[in-house]
Protein backbone atom coordinates (compact mmCIF):
# COMPACT_ATOMS: atom_id res chain seq x y z
CA UNK A 1 0.00 0.00 0.00
CA UNK A 2 1.27 3.17 -0.81
CA UNK A 3 2.04 6.10 1.73
CA UNK A 4 -0.62 8.83 1.76
CA UNK A 5 0.45 11.85 0.49
CA UNK A 6 0.28 15.15 2.31
CA UNK A 7 -1.43 18.62 1.10
CA UNK A 8 -1.37 21.97 2.46
CA UNK A 9 -4.43 22.67 4.56
CA UNK A 10 -6.07 25.59 2.07
CA UNK A 11 -4.00 28.83 2.64
CA UNK A 12 -2.50 28.07 5.88
CA UNK A 13 1.07 26.29 6.26
CA UNK A 14 -0.03 22.63 7.81
CA UNK A 15 0.28 19.29 6.31
CA UNK A 16 -2.53 17.30 6.43
CA UNK A 17 -3.01 13.68 4.87
CA UNK A 18 -4.88 13.90 1.64
CA UNK A 19 -7.56 11.83 3.38
CA UNK A 20 -9.26 13.07 6.64
CA UNK A 21 -11.13 10.22 8.66
CA UNK A 22 -14.09 11.58 9.44
CA UNK A 23 -15.73 9.93 12.69
CA UNK A 24 -19.74 10.78 12.81
CA UNK A 25 -19.64 7.05 13.15
CA UNK A 26 -17.79 6.52 16.12
CA UNK A 27 -20.34 7.46 19.30
CA UNK A 28 -23.63 5.77 20.52
CA UNK A 29 -25.88 3.67 19.05
CA UNK A 30 -28.61 5.76 20.75
CA UNK A 31 -27.82 8.82 18.33
CA UNK A 32 -27.92 6.89 15.54
CA UNK A 33 -28.15 2.81 15.05
CA UNK A 34 -25.05 2.09 12.47
CA UNK A 35 -22.82 4.18 14.80
CA UNK A 36 -19.88 1.91 16.17
CA UNK A 37 -19.49 2.21 20.00
CA UNK A 38 -15.93 2.77 21.45
CA UNK A 39 -14.36 -0.74 21.74
CA UNK A 40 -15.12 -0.92 17.87
CA UNK A 41 -14.14 2.39 17.19
CA UNK A 42 -10.67 2.79 18.96
CA UNK A 43 -9.02 -0.15 16.93
CA UNK A 44 -9.87 1.41 13.45
CA UNK A 45 -8.59 4.61 14.95
CA UNK A 46 -5.28 3.27 15.71
CA UNK A 47 -5.11 1.67 12.51
CA UNK A 48 -5.62 5.00 10.89
CA UNK A 49 -3.00 6.23 12.90
CA UNK A 50 -0.63 3.72 12.19
CA UNK A 51 -1.65 3.79 8.56
CA UNK A 52 0.14 7.62 8.71
CA UNK A 53 -3.30 9.33 8.60
CA UNK A 54 -2.46 12.28 10.51
CA UNK A 55 -6.17 14.07 9.86
CA UNK A 56 -9.42 13.57 12.04
CA UNK A 57 -11.92 15.47 11.89
CA UNK A 58 -15.15 15.32 14.15
CA UNK A 59 -17.89 17.50 15.94
CA UNK A 60 -19.79 18.34 19.15
CA UNK A 61 -22.95 17.05 18.21
CA UNK A 62 -21.79 13.30 16.81
CA UNK A 63 -23.37 11.84 19.07
CA UNK A 64 -23.61 14.66 21.56
CA UNK A 65 -20.13 14.68 22.32
CA UNK A 66 -19.33 10.74 22.60
CA UNK A 67 -17.20 10.84 19.30
CA UNK A 68 -15.16 14.26 20.64
CA UNK A 69 -14.76 11.40 23.85
CA UNK A 70 -13.62 8.78 21.77
CA UNK A 71 -10.84 10.55 19.36
CA UNK A 72 -9.97 12.10 22.24
CA UNK A 73 -8.72 8.90 23.96
CA UNK A 74 -7.57 7.28 20.73
CA UNK A 75 -4.83 10.51 20.48
CA UNK A 76 -3.44 10.14 23.43
CA UNK A 77 0.53 10.21 23.23
CA UNK A 78 0.16 11.40 19.66
CA UNK A 79 -1.55 14.80 19.71
CA UNK A 80 1.63 16.98 18.55
CA UNK A 81 1.71 14.60 15.36
CA UNK A 82 -2.22 15.17 14.53
CA UNK A 83 -4.43 18.00 12.79
CA UNK A 84 -7.73 17.23 14.55
CA UNK A 85 -10.82 19.53 13.64
CA UNK A 86 -13.90 19.70 15.06
CA UNK A 87 -16.82 21.91 14.81
CA UNK A 88 -20.02 24.24 16.57
CA UNK A 89 -23.36 24.93 16.14
CA UNK A 90 -25.54 22.36 16.13
CA UNK A 91 -28.09 21.96 19.49
CA UNK A 92 -26.23 20.44 21.87
CA UNK A 93 -28.58 21.01 24.69
CA UNK A 94 -32.30 22.33 25.19
CA UNK A 95 -31.74 25.95 26.12
CA UNK A 96 -31.95 28.87 24.10
CA UNK A 97 -28.14 29.29 23.81
CA UNK A 98 -27.13 25.79 23.31
CA UNK A 99 -26.83 26.42 19.68
CA UNK A 100 -25.48 28.77 17.23
CA UNK A 101 -22.95 30.81 16.49
CA UNK A 102 -23.60 33.10 19.37
CA UNK A 103 -20.40 34.25 21.07
CA UNK A 104 -22.08 32.76 23.97
CA UNK A 105 -22.29 29.84 22.26
CA UNK A 106 -19.01 29.35 21.02
CA UNK A 107 -17.06 30.13 23.87
CA UNK A 108 -19.00 27.13 25.81
CA UNK A 109 -18.71 24.98 22.79
CA UNK A 110 -15.07 25.08 22.28
CA UNK A 111 -14.55 24.89 26.15
CA UNK A 112 -16.91 21.34 25.91
CA UNK A 113 -14.94 20.24 22.72
CA UNK A 114 -11.53 21.15 24.07
CA UNK A 115 -12.66 18.82 27.31
CA UNK A 116 -13.84 16.18 25.74
CA UNK A 117 -11.42 16.04 23.35
CA UNK A 118 -8.84 15.94 26.01
CA UNK A 119 -6.50 18.93 24.66
CA UNK A 120 -5.18 22.43 25.03
CA UNK A 121 -5.95 23.34 21.44
CA UNK A 122 -7.48 21.81 18.21
CA UNK A 123 -5.95 22.84 15.28
CA UNK A 124 -9.13 23.66 12.78
CA UNK A 125 -12.09 24.80 14.15
CA UNK A 126 -14.85 24.48 11.76
CA UNK A 127 -18.66 26.74 11.88
CA UNK A 128 -20.86 23.82 11.38
CA UNK A 129 -23.47 26.01 9.55
CA UNK A 130 -24.25 29.50 8.76
CA UNK A 131 -26.44 31.29 11.22
CA UNK A 132 -28.75 33.51 10.04
CA UNK A 133 -29.59 34.84 13.91
CA UNK A 134 -26.38 35.82 14.75
CA UNK A 135 -24.49 38.62 13.50
CA UNK A 136 -21.50 37.89 11.38
CA UNK A 137 -19.02 40.16 13.36
CA UNK A 138 -20.22 38.65 16.75
CA UNK A 139 -19.19 35.26 15.28
CA UNK A 140 -16.05 36.52 13.14
CA UNK A 141 -14.42 38.01 15.81
CA UNK A 142 -15.68 35.16 18.48
CA UNK A 143 -13.77 32.57 15.97
CA UNK A 144 -10.94 34.80 15.75
CA UNK A 145 -10.11 35.42 19.13
CA UNK A 146 -10.26 31.41 19.74
CA UNK A 147 -7.01 31.90 17.73
CA UNK A 148 -5.34 34.71 19.27
CA UNK A 149 -6.31 32.51 22.49
CA UNK A 150 -4.24 29.49 21.20
CA UNK A 151 -8.03 27.39 21.35
CA UNK A 152 -7.47 26.70 17.63
CA UNK A 153 -4.80 26.65 15.01
CA UNK A 154 -6.74 27.22 11.76
CA UNK A 155 -10.41 28.19 11.03
CA UNK A 156 -13.05 26.56 8.75
CA UNK A 157 -16.44 26.83 7.60
CA UNK A 158 -19.05 23.91 6.55
CA UNK A 159 -22.08 24.07 4.02
CA UNK A 160 -23.69 27.45 3.15
CA UNK A 161 -24.36 29.57 -0.07
CA UNK A 162 -21.37 30.90 -1.77
CA UNK A 163 -22.89 34.26 -1.32
CA UNK A 164 -22.83 33.68 2.64
CA UNK A 165 -19.24 32.29 2.30
CA UNK A 166 -18.17 35.48 0.31
CA UNK A 167 -18.92 37.93 2.81
CA UNK A 168 -17.84 36.42 5.74
CA UNK A 169 -14.52 35.86 3.56
CA UNK A 170 -14.87 39.45 2.65
CA UNK A 171 -15.87 40.82 6.63
CA UNK A 172 -12.53 39.16 7.63
CA UNK A 173 -10.24 40.60 5.46
CA UNK A 174 -12.15 44.16 5.72
CA UNK A 175 -11.31 43.75 9.52
CA UNK A 176 -7.70 41.81 9.69
CA UNK A 177 -9.91 38.76 11.73
CA UNK A 178 -8.11 35.39 10.97
CA UNK A 179 -9.55 33.98 7.96
CA UNK A 180 -11.43 30.88 6.89
CA UNK A 181 -8.69 28.31 5.35
CA UNK A 182 -10.53 25.57 4.56
CA UNK A 183 -14.49 24.58 3.45
CA UNK A 184 -15.93 21.34 4.54
CA UNK A 185 -19.04 21.18 1.48
CA UNK A 186 -21.19 18.70 0.09
CA UNK A 187 -19.47 16.78 -3.07
CA UNK A 188 -19.25 13.57 -4.93
CA UNK A 189 -19.75 12.02 -7.93
CA UNK A 190 -23.37 12.32 -7.65
CA UNK A 191 -23.85 15.79 -6.64
CA UNK A 192 -21.36 17.93 -7.86
CA UNK A 193 -23.56 21.28 -7.21
CA UNK A 194 -21.33 22.83 -5.81
CA UNK A 195 -19.22 23.31 -8.74
CA UNK A 196 -21.15 26.01 -9.54
CA UNK A 197 -20.59 28.94 -7.43
CA UNK A 198 -18.78 27.58 -4.27
CA UNK A 199 -15.73 25.53 -5.60
CA UNK A 200 -14.78 28.17 -7.71
CA UNK A 201 -15.18 30.95 -5.24
CA UNK A 202 -12.78 28.39 -2.86
CA UNK A 203 -10.28 27.94 -5.48
CA UNK A 204 -10.15 31.88 -5.99
CA UNK A 205 -9.75 32.30 -2.44
CA UNK A 206 -6.93 29.37 -1.89
CA UNK A 207 -9.99 27.78 0.50
CA UNK A 208 -8.94 24.19 0.51
CA UNK A 209 -11.59 21.73 0.15
CA UNK A 210 -12.27 19.14 2.71
CA UNK A 211 -15.84 17.43 0.76
CA UNK A 212 -18.23 15.50 3.47
CA UNK A 213 -19.91 12.53 1.95
CA UNK A 214 -17.26 11.95 -0.82
CA UNK A 215 -19.34 7.74 -0.84
CA UNK A 216 -22.45 9.38 -1.52
CA UNK A 217 -23.32 7.58 2.13
CA UNK A 218 -21.99 4.56 0.71
CA UNK A 219 -24.29 4.71 -2.54
CA UNK A 220 -20.98 5.24 -4.31
CA UNK A 221 -19.17 2.24 -1.87
CA UNK A 222 -20.70 -0.77 -4.39
CA UNK A 223 -24.01 -2.81 -5.01
CA UNK A 224 -24.08 -4.17 -1.67
CA UNK A 225 -23.75 -0.63 0.06
CA UNK A 226 -26.44 0.94 -2.13
CA UNK A 227 -28.77 -1.61 -1.93
CA UNK A 228 -28.91 -3.22 1.09
CA UNK A 229 -25.84 -0.83 3.25
CA UNK A 230 -26.56 0.24 6.69
CA UNK A 231 -27.28 3.43 6.14
CA UNK A 232 -29.88 2.71 3.85
CA UNK A 233 -32.81 2.20 5.89
CA UNK A 234 -32.07 4.63 8.35
CA UNK A 235 -30.43 7.69 6.64
CA UNK A 236 -33.06 9.96 5.22
CA UNK A 237 -30.15 11.83 3.32
CA UNK A 238 -29.74 8.76 1.09
CA UNK A 239 -32.76 9.94 -0.87
CA UNK A 240 -30.27 12.72 -1.88
CA UNK A 241 -28.71 9.88 -4.41
CA UNK A 242 -31.80 7.61 -5.38
CA UNK A 243 -32.56 8.78 -8.77
CA UNK A 244 -32.02 7.52 -12.41
CA UNK A 245 -28.74 9.52 -12.86
CA UNK A 246 -27.18 8.72 -9.91
CA UNK A 247 -27.64 5.03 -10.78
CA UNK A 248 -26.45 5.60 -14.21
CA UNK A 249 -22.84 7.23 -12.41
CA UNK A 250 -23.20 4.72 -9.93
CA UNK A 251 -23.23 2.14 -12.09
CA UNK A 252 -20.44 3.30 -14.22
CA UNK A 253 -18.39 3.54 -10.90
CA UNK A 254 -18.98 -0.24 -10.54
CA UNK A 255 -17.99 -1.26 -13.65
CA UNK A 256 -14.31 0.68 -13.82
CA UNK A 257 -13.71 -0.49 -10.73
CA UNK A 258 -13.82 -3.85 -12.53
CA UNK A 259 -11.31 -2.88 -14.92
CA UNK A 260 -9.24 -1.33 -12.74
CA UNK A 261 -9.03 -4.28 -10.20
CA UNK A 262 -10.26 -1.88 -7.37
CA UNK A 263 -13.34 -1.63 -5.02
CA UNK A 264 -15.92 1.28 -6.58
CA UNK A 265 -15.67 3.59 -3.30
CA UNK A 266 -11.99 3.53 -4.04
CA UNK A 267 -13.06 5.04 -7.92
CA UNK A 268 -14.91 7.59 -6.03
CA UNK A 269 -12.67 8.81 -4.10
CA UNK A 270 -9.98 8.74 -6.62
CA UNK A 271 -12.12 10.95 -8.76
CA UNK A 272 -12.20 13.60 -6.16
CA UNK A 273 -8.88 13.14 -5.56
CA UNK A 274 -8.50 14.35 -9.00
CA UNK A 275 -10.46 17.64 -8.83
CA UNK A 276 -8.86 21.07 -8.50
CA UNK A 277 -8.80 22.24 -4.86
CA UNK A 278 -9.72 19.34 -2.95
CA UNK A 279 -7.11 18.81 -0.34
CA UNK A 280 -8.97 15.65 1.50
CA UNK A 281 -12.19 13.59 1.29
CA UNK A 282 -13.53 13.07 4.80
CA UNK A 283 -14.08 9.28 5.08
CA UNK A 284 -16.61 8.13 7.72
CA UNK A 285 -15.65 4.28 7.78
CA UNK A 286 -17.22 1.75 10.58
CA UNK A 287 -15.63 -1.21 9.18
CA UNK A 288 -11.76 -1.33 9.23
CA UNK A 289 -11.98 -2.32 5.72
CA UNK A 290 -13.39 0.81 4.99
CA UNK A 291 -10.33 2.54 6.37
CA UNK A 292 -8.15 -0.06 4.36
CA UNK A 293 -10.20 0.45 0.64
CA UNK A 294 -9.91 5.04 1.24
CA UNK A 295 -6.13 4.43 2.12
CA UNK A 296 -5.98 2.11 -1.40
CA UNK A 297 -7.66 4.91 -3.03
CA UNK A 298 -3.97 6.45 -3.93
CA UNK A 299 -3.12 3.35 -5.81
CA UNK A 300 -5.36 4.43 -8.32
CA UNK A 301 -4.61 6.08 -11.39
CA UNK A 302 -7.77 7.85 -13.30
CA UNK A 303 -6.87 9.20 -16.97
CA UNK A 304 -8.97 11.96 -18.69
CA UNK A 305 -11.01 9.74 -20.83
CA UNK A 306 -11.95 7.50 -17.18
CA UNK A 307 -12.31 11.03 -15.14
CA UNK A 308 -14.91 12.15 -18.50
CA UNK A 309 -16.57 8.73 -18.82
CA UNK A 310 -17.41 8.96 -14.84
CA UNK A 311 -18.81 12.56 -15.10
CA UNK A 312 -20.66 12.51 -18.20
CA UNK A 313 -24.44 11.40 -16.86
CA UNK A 314 -24.62 14.59 -14.28
CA UNK A 315 -27.20 16.69 -14.76
CA UNK A 316 -27.92 19.42 -12.30
CA UNK A 317 -30.31 18.74 -9.53
CA UNK A 318 -31.66 20.38 -6.36
CA UNK A 319 -29.91 21.59 -4.09
CA UNK A 320 -29.32 18.67 -1.35
CA UNK A 321 -27.84 17.90 1.92
CA UNK A 322 -28.55 20.58 4.27
CA UNK A 323 -31.22 22.80 6.06
CA UNK A 324 -30.60 26.69 5.22
CA UNK A 325 -32.78 27.88 2.61
CA UNK A 326 -30.99 31.59 1.96
CA UNK A 327 -34.20 32.77 0.27
CA UNK A 328 -34.60 29.51 -1.88
CA UNK A 329 -38.22 28.23 -1.74
CA UNK A 330 -38.24 25.19 0.78
CA UNK A 331 -40.20 23.11 -1.89
CA UNK A 332 -37.16 23.12 -3.93
CA UNK A 333 -34.48 21.68 -1.38
CA UNK A 334 -33.96 18.19 -0.36
CA UNK A 335 -33.30 18.40 3.88
CA UNK A 336 -30.94 16.31 5.76
CA UNK A 337 -30.71 15.21 9.04
CA UNK A 338 -27.32 17.63 10.75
Amino acid sequence: MTDIPLARLGRSGARVTRICLGTMGFGSKSWRPWVVERDEALPILKRALDLGVNFLDTADMYSVGESERIVGEAIKGRRDDLVIATKGYHPMGPAANDRGLSRKHLVAAMRDSLERLGTSYVDLYQIHRFDEETPEDEALSTLSSFVDQGKTRYLGASTMWAWQFARLLSRQREKGWHPFVTMQNHYNLAYREEEREMIPLCRHEGVGLIPWSPLARGFLAGHESRERGARRATDAGRSFYDDEQSREIASRVDELAKRKSATPSQIALAWLLHQPGVVAPIVGVTKMRHLEEAVGAFDIKLDASDLRWLEEPYRPKPIAGWLRTGGVPREHLHEDEP
